[in-house]
């Protein structure tokens, strides 16, 4: 069991990877070779130590000095430079020569996808603001790799993927437009072709990351239809080879309420040199040069959703990392302060507050941890691929608000002090708010939840990995009761989606929010039952399963009175257990 967290002063400066056996134990379950599991220990666990210890302090200073737009030099002529905090630059250079961007090249090996998201979820903790810019590097890298033309691609991924702070680049992802927003149909950026490459006009309203050298643009090539199927996704550099600026001009740096550090702004394009994504990619010379039938195939936003589901996968792990964070804060808060004569992690209502925190954080981490998992474990690759289809914006959803919950509440455990700009809380909660809205808002992923079942039966794939977990929780008495809660909660979602097949489109679209909720907590309750058997069959430990139960009961059982006559007492007897990661036996669980 974890020390009494009483012993520490705050979060900031521990080692967070040490504190986090939840963590510890999803890289044991989802790692089963040993090879993988030790270089997950290696690099996970040096990650821990860095940014708990280093990159968390600094980005509190991070975010009291914001960048700032230098939009002249002292003759007068125009920059656009953005300047930032010495304390940013000293943390993206740390992440970097760490492998935060390229952490294979730092392996020398392939890296599974769960030992990046851990790398992702702990960097979330410290500042999900650095992580966007980095995390969109990696996936500009990605588009780079596919479509760049074979003449500049090398020199793009070395940039992009170099562990050297000097010479790596940054990547970022202009999409929207003032008068579309998420309807990127409306959007009016213009591509003209020239040759090899195409020249870019146009405004972007929403730009993050905007100082990076590398950025995935959406636009219309002349003669494409309107709406999305006419845009095309191209790749532009943000300085020419000379060292003249590419058509790019920053009009404004964005006074955002959260994610001070990374610089949002607005852009606007003036004939900007361009390659086409598009096609066969850079080893086709008609598409990944010029490509002008590429750029009308009506599979442009298709290559720019590439980045863009990766993109909420990160949110996705955003949001876990500020609701770690907000956990973690507010348990260290409620062992070392004291109120009526006891600590106020002793009185009831503070403990069911910490405990139900970590079980919705755990229930995240379960379903954000098996997109990442997807591929791997599939019984074929296009199973994982469906299941990580329509889960993605599921995580995405369901971790960016509780993350919002999470912080509220934390921020509600330090009372006043949780409110002041000198205590962690309010920028926990600042930044959580934009994890609702980046890459797509809870309307948009239910209706694109809605879109994967319609044109891919992706749900298919989904519900069948929702019983496989249901099947290995099987013959365990102290789960039989959750069991059969989420199998009544999966026939209600089987139901649900035979109804919504027949309904008019309208009455659809009115009920994708609550359908993905109840699809979100069938499939978290699902994994959880199976993450208790696995640790019930692994050394006998019941946490989990009490874990697995607490959620089961608050999110998909109807209780009478609203629980008020529910004699379970968990959160206070196991508090302990619970929240500092000890053992719980089988016969400490009620009936």
């Amino acid at each position: 069991m974890l020390p009494d967290y009483a012993e520490y002063e705050q979060a900031a400066g521990l080692d967070w990877y040490s504190l986090d056996p939840n963590l510890s134990a999803l890289l044991d379950r989802h790692l089963p070779d040993p090879g993988d599991r030790s270089l997950a220990e290696e690099h996970v666990g040096r990650f821990g130590a860095l940014v708990g210890g280093v990159i968390a302090p600094r980005a509190e200073v991070t975010d009291k000095h914001g960048p700032v737009l230098r939009r002249f030099d002292r003759w007068g002529e125009e920059v656009d430079e953005v300047v930032h905090h010495p304390n940013w630059t000293q943390n993206k250079a740390d992440l970097v020569r760490n492998g935060f961007v390229s952490l294979e090249a730092l392996a020398g090996r392939p890296v599974p996808g769960v030992v990046t998201a851990s790398v992702s979820y702990l960097v979330s903790q410290a500042e999900t603001a650095i992580y966007c810019g980095l995390g969109m590097t990696s996936g500009a890298a990605d588009i780079v790799e596919r479509y760049a033309p074979a003449a500049a691609r090398d020199d793009l991924l070395s940039r992009l993927r170099s562990l050297d702070p000097d010479q790596a680049w940054e990547g970022g992802m202009f999409l929207t437009e003032r008068q579309g927003g998420s309807d990127v149909g409306a959007n009016t950026t213009r591509a003209v072709q020239d040759g090899d490459e195409w020249l870019l006009s146009g405004e972007k309203h929403f730009c993050s990351n905007v100082d990076a050298e590398v950025f995935i643009v959406l636009a219309r090539p002349d003669g494409a239809p309107a709406g999305s199927r006419g845009l095309a996704t191209y790749i532009v550099p943000r300085i020419l080879p000379d060292g003249s600026a590419n058509g790019f001009r920053i009009k404004r740096l964005k006074p955002k309420l959260g994610t001070v550090g990374v610089p949002t702004g607005e852009v606007s394009l003036d004939g900007a040199r361009a390659w086409l994504a598009g096609g066969s990619g850079a080893l086709d010379a008609g598409a990944g040069a010029g490509g002008a039938d590429a750029a009308r195939d009506g599979r442009g936003l298709n290559r720019m959703m590439e980045m863009v589901n990766g993109s909420r996968f990160g949110v996705a792990l955003m949001g876990l990392g500020i609701h770690r964070r907000s956990f973690l804060e507010a348990a260290i808060y409620a062992g070392r302060r004291s109120q009526f004569g006891s600590r106020i992690d002793s009185y009831p209502l503070v403990r069911e507050t910490l405990v139900d925190m970590l079980v919705d954080l755990e229930a995240g981490m379960a379903a954000t941890y098996e997109c990442a998992a997807a591929a791997r474990g599939a019984q074929d690759p296009e199973s994982g691929r469906l299941v990580r289809r329509i889960l993605v914006p599921l995580a995405k959803m369901r971790c960016t608000r509780m993350a919002l919950w999470a912080a509220s509440t934390g921020l509600e455990v330090l009372g006043g002090n949780g409110y002041m700009e000198d205590w962690p809380m309010a920028r926990q909660l600042r930044d959580a708010q934009c994890h609702t809205i980046w890459e797509g808002t809870e309307n948009i992923l239910c209706i694109d939840v809605r879109r994967a079942m319609r044109g891919e039966q992706a749900h298919i794939a989904l519900l069948a990995r929702t019983e496989q977990a249901l099947e290995t929780g099987s013959g365990h008495k102290v789960l039989a009761g959750a069991l059969d809660t989420v199998a009544a909660s999966l026939r209600d979602t089987r139901q649900a989606i035979s109804y919504l097949e027949g309904a008019p489109d309208d009455i659809a679209l009115l009920q994708s929010r609550r359908f993905a909720e109840l699809l979100a907590d069938t499939v978290e309750g699902a994994l959880l039952v199976e993450e208790a058997a696995w640790a019930l069959d692994r050394n006998g430990d019941a946490r989990k399963a009490a874990v697995a139960r607490r959620f089961i009961s608050r999110r998909l059982a109807t209780p009478a009175l609203r629980g008020i006559t529910d004699p379970d007492r968990s959160v206070l007897d196991l508090f302990e257990p619970l929240v500092r990661y000890g053992a719980i036996d089988e016969s400490d669980l009620a009936a």
